[in-house]
């Protein structure tokens, strides 16, 4: 997960926000009212992308949380807080063997809470371990699931919403996500399940695609801000009127205390946007928010596929034309979601890159030569 966001999360100088705190610049996008009565929320995780993302934004409303995590991880974040935030230890994984840590839900046995906001389920045994121990001292739980949970995804022609097929897998209490994370999306799926199972009417299964902005470690969008800066021929992926969706990670954790201030349950697909946006329109628009001196030229999916370009690995944002379904997220902007204007999630991100992000290797994204290579044999095909 990445490091150099958080780390930063807050600011020790500066005008004070929501009662005196000092948020970063990028970290609030539009005007904070605090909530009329403030929450008790429980995370499950927390130092990590969207964990700290759902935090700032909490803390800004004014509520109040607890993080539950092993405290390997950003251990001091949101240590100047300490109205706002409690840290408890403990670890939620059941071992797979000997040499693993035991289970240790032990921090968790007392308390009362709003909501909790489970970041880190990914077995079902143990988001029924975590249901088992809190019982009734938690008045919802948002389940922080995945667009994997629908197999089809992709595959047909027919826009995915929160009725369509869900995944299935022969065990649905699997410890491992097996070779090719096959049983990631099952799994996911499983413990939606399991939440609803401990709090039937109170359990929102939030289902997010690509979660990007800055912090983004993945690299996988952060690719393109990257490209932008760098500005001259860059290679545009695949067809330009083919959709892409994400969400950016502070827009996401927003939501989620919406969620929580309205006491809302259901499914919902969590991803950008309320209108569809071509691969052309983010090219240009990042174009036009961070480097003008961009040119790009078009390469076809079949080109990419025959030069075995990965998508969005070696190309982020791209998707083979016929491969990309379409999320519909109606149900979620009902609920609440808002989305700022990609331009801002670019540009923060190309601020990001420079400022915050440091030297560590890219772990997506097309090296330069072979861009390069890739356009000077598009030309000469």
């Amino acid at each position: 997960m990445p490091k150099n966001l958080t780390r930063r999360s807050f600011l020790g100088t500066g005008a004070a926000v929501a009662g005196g705190l000092s948020l970063p610049l990028h970290a609030i996008s539009r005007p904070i009212v605090p909530a009329a009565k403030p929450k008790r929320i429980l995370m499950l995780g927390g130092t990590g992308w969207l964990g700290p993302a759902t935090v700032r934004a909490g803390i800004a409303r004014g509520h109040h949380f607890t993080l539950f995590n092993r405290g390997k991880s950003n251990p001091t974040l949101f240590d100047d807080v300490p109205d706002h935030v409690e840290k408890r230890r403990g670890q939620r994984r059941r071992p797979n063997d000997d040499k693993a840590p035991k289970q240790d839900l032990k921090a968790l046995e007392k308390g009362e809470w709003d909501a909790v906001v489970d970041t880190s389920a990914y077995f079902t045994r143990e988001v029924e371990d975590v249901c088992a121990v809190l019982k009734d001292r938690v008045g919802q739980y948002i389940s922080i699931s995945s667009l994997s949970v629908y197999p089809d995804l992709g595959i047909n022609d027919q826009p995915i919403d929160e009725t369509s097929k869900l995944a299935t897998c022969e065990d649905k209490y699997a410890t491992t996500m097996g070779k090719r994370w096959e049983r990631y999306g099952p799994l996911k799926r499983y413990c939606e399940d399991a939440a609803e199972a401990a709090y039937p009417g109170k359990t929102a299964k939030v289902r997010p695609g690509y979660i990007v902005g800055p912090g983004d470690g993945t690299d996988r969008f952060t690719y393109w801000p990257k490209r932008f800066l760098r500005g001259g021929e860059i290679l545009a992926p695949g067809s330009p009127d083919n959709e892409v969706q994400f969400i950016d990670v502070r827009d996401l954790g927003a939501w989620l205390v919406h969620l929580i201030e309205n006491d809302t349950a259901g499914a919902f697909n969590a991803v950008g946007f309320d209108g569809r946006i071509s691969m052309a329109e983010f090219l240009h628009t990042g174009k036009g928010a961070v480097n003008h001196r961009c040119d790009f030229t078009w390469v076809d999916d079949a080109f990419l596929q025959e030069n075995k370009v990965s998508s969005w690995g070696e190309m982020g944002c791209w998707t083979p034309k016929k491969l990309n379904g379409h999320t519909d997220v109606a149900r979620a902007i009902a609920a609440g979601l808002t989305f700022r204007p990609i331009a801002q999630t670019i540009r923060d991100t190309a601020d990001w890159v420079q400022n915050g992000r440091g030297d560590k290797p890219w772990r997506a994204g097309m090296k330069d030569e072979r861009e390069a290579e890739l356009i000077a044999k598009w030309k000469k095909r």
